[in-house]
């Protein structure tokens, strides 16, 4: 049980002390993360899932948006994409995001589901003026009510990313340590810097967080150097390893620190999400 776990409280340091209420307790204005990188299998939502569990055992009352319509947080935190309505459904206006969040096996974490439908907002979004604004507005009749709110975005620079970035104060953007690390970079620097200028100032980005990372190999060495020469100032201090047991924890349904608290995976998103906090 995660309660039980010693690294539990060493995560709690960052968001203040044990004794102390939770921010969203208290009035606290929410902190709105987005996980973003246009490439695919970079680790998007398996940062997501695990920083928003992390922050959640914390104390802190949490919330993660599956804006992907691959689903894949959704079904990494055993949340059925069939039961009642989703992120699409908000998107449209059909029905509230009150009447669309749904509570996780985890205590403190709510999801905001990914449907089968939310493919079609790819298409649907772009044909109405102002969609961009959509979910920033969706959201901000809970701004009082989470401490946290965590979007996983899809692998692309599409209209639900870009929605995702207008509502998103911060952007973290996790880079496999792969030859093709910098591929696409400055692209989606670019973007950040578009989204910010023209549609949300307030966007800056959180860090650049190096994933699936093996340092036993002289590539991943010269990634990770690379990458930091690159943006000094950007990039997180912590570094996700790769770990069978992050693979692993989505096939059943939770979050790595529930499926093996004390692996090296556990252990390197406790150190994140103490880090995002303190950058925050």
């Amino acid at each position: 049980m995660i309660a039980t776990n010693p690294l539990q409280i060493s995560a709690k340091a960052p968001f203040g002390a044990e004794s102390a209420a939770p921010a969203a307790s208290v009035g606290c204005q929410m902190s709105v993360y987005a996980i973003a990188n246009q490439k695919g299998g970079v680790g998007k939502t398996t940062t997501a899932v695990n920083v928003a569990a992390c922050i959640a055992a914390a104390g802190y009352e949490t919330l993660l948006v599956d804006v992907d319509p691959q689903g894949n947080a959704t079904v990494g935190l055993g949340v059925t994409r069939e039961d009642g309505p989703g992120l699409y459904e908000v998107l449209r206006g059909e029905v509230s995001v009150e009447e669309s969040l749904r509570p996780t096996s985890i205590s403190g974490l709510t999801i905001l589901a990914s449907t089968a439908d939310l493919a079609a907002a790819a298409m649907e979004l772009p044909r109405t003026a102002g969609s961009e604004n959509r979910l920033r507005e969706a959201i901000a009749p809970i701004r009082d009510r989470y401490a946290f709110v965590l979007l996983d975005c899809p692998p692309s620079l599409g209209p639900l990313t870009i929605n995702a970035l207008v509502a998103a104060d911060r952007v973290i953007v996790p880079v496999q340590t792969e030859y093709f690390a910098l591929e696409g970079l400055a692209g989606l620097l670019d973007t950040l810097s578009l989204v910010q200028r023209e549609l949300n100032p307030r966007l800056t980005v959180a860090g650049m967080l190096l994933t699936m990372h093996d340092a036993r190999t002289k590539l991943a060495q010269d990634v990770e150097r690379e990458v930091r020469e690159h943006f000094p100032s950007l990039v997180f201090d912590t570094v996700i390893p790769r770990n069978v047991r992050l693979g692993e924890a989505p096939s059943f349904g939770r979050p790595v620190i529930h499926h093996d608290p004390h692996c090296a995976g556990s252990e390197a998103y406790f150190e994140l999400a103490k880090e995002v906090a303190s950058r925050g």
